[in-house]
């Protein structure tokens, strides 16, 4: 009996594999690759869903509901949250101000990543050691380098202001003056990313075969002709994916302008709030767990959207 019963689910299995790749028009070999491969990332998969996919799912949810976390009843109020984001100030500044932080931070570290990758690039000696001092900042963690910054922009004892002083320049409330809060943190933030831009971009323009520079020289191309007719255009792809990270990543700015618009060296008032300093106040300050859903949602919204029209406007030239 354990043979047949053996044999028996042995010819069911087979059976059912050739319905399979007849289903799918693949063949067992290719069949047999997609279940090992997606055997092994079942746990992975696994892990991704709770941790990420079901609390995204789970904003959402709780986007719909008047939802404090110390009230008992949580009643459902549709899209309400939503009507009141549009007439809340503080979120209509923040979402101002991320925009504002983001536009900046993104463009400059692209356009100052790219030149810089384009002078490490070239035949510069101590390349590495360049490239080291750059990268630096990007894995020392935001929090203590957020303090720093803080201390090199403070009014009355700050490193630059000190340097400033050099030049005849009167001190300045970097972080106190409602004129230069802002730049302050751009500065700091694209300090802290450059380096990331400049390694990425550096890879790619390493990657571009030297055979098509040599066919632009031996055309009499001149330096700026080969960086625009040549270099640009293989470099899209990579340009694409760093504009998309960097406009992700200014989006969610948090820690540097939370540590820094701390105490008496901040801006006054809600000069400098973004959108997900709004989002933790509204939700763990408040309790407005629903409210802060919504804005939580929102900014996912705004960020797909973004990165879908970079697509749409670089992706007919990278293909």
């Amino acid at each position: 009996m354990g043979v047949t019963s053996a044999g028996g689910e042995l010819r069911y299995d087979a059976a059912l594999s050739a319905w399979i790749c007849r289903r799918l028009r693949i063949s067992r070999v290719t069949l047999a690759t997609y279940v090992f491969c997606y055997t092994g990332l079942a746990p992975i998969l696994l892990v991704y869903w709770i941790l990420r996919l079901q609390p995204i799912g789970r904003t959402f949810y709780l986007s719909f509901y008047d939802w404090h976390l110390i009230r008992p009843l949580k009643p459902f109020v549709g899209l309400g949250n939503y009507q009141d984001l549009l007439q809340d100030q503080n979120f209509l500044g923040a979402l101002r101000n991320t925009t504002v932080f983001a536009v900046f931070v993104v463009t400059i570290s692209v356009v100052l990543g790219l030149a810089l990758a384009v002078m490490l690039s070239g035949k510069l000696r101590l390349t590495g050691v360049y490239q080291a001092i750059y990268f630096v900042p990007v894995i020392m963690p935001m929090v203590p380098m957020a303090i720093a910054w803080k201390w090199i922009f403070d009014a009355r004892y700050g490193i630059l202001n000190y340097f400033l002083s050099w030049f005849g320049v009167q001190p300045i409330g970097w972080l106190t003056s409602p004129d230069m809060a802002m730049a302050a943190i751009i500065i700091m933030s694209v300090w802290k990313v450059l380096g990331y831009n400049m390694v990425l971009l550096l890879v790619g323009l390493q990657s571009i075969p030297t055979i098509y520079y040599e066919a632009a020289s031996i055309d009499g191309a001149a330096g700026w002709a080969k960086f625009r007719r040549i270099t640009l255009p293989l470099l899209e792809p990579i340009i694409l994916f760093v504009i998309i990270v960097s406009t992700i990543n200014a989006y969610n700015v948090f820690t540097q302008v939370y540590v820094m618009t701390q105490g008496s060296q901040a801006a006054p008032g809600g000069l400098l709030r973004v959108l997900v300093f709004d989002i933790y106040q509204n939700g763990f300050q408040f309790f407005k767990m629903g409210f802060a859903s919504a804005e939580a949602v929102v900014l996912t919204i705004i960020v797909i959207v973004l990165t879908l029209i970079q697509f749409r406007v670089m992706r007919p030239s990278v293909e």
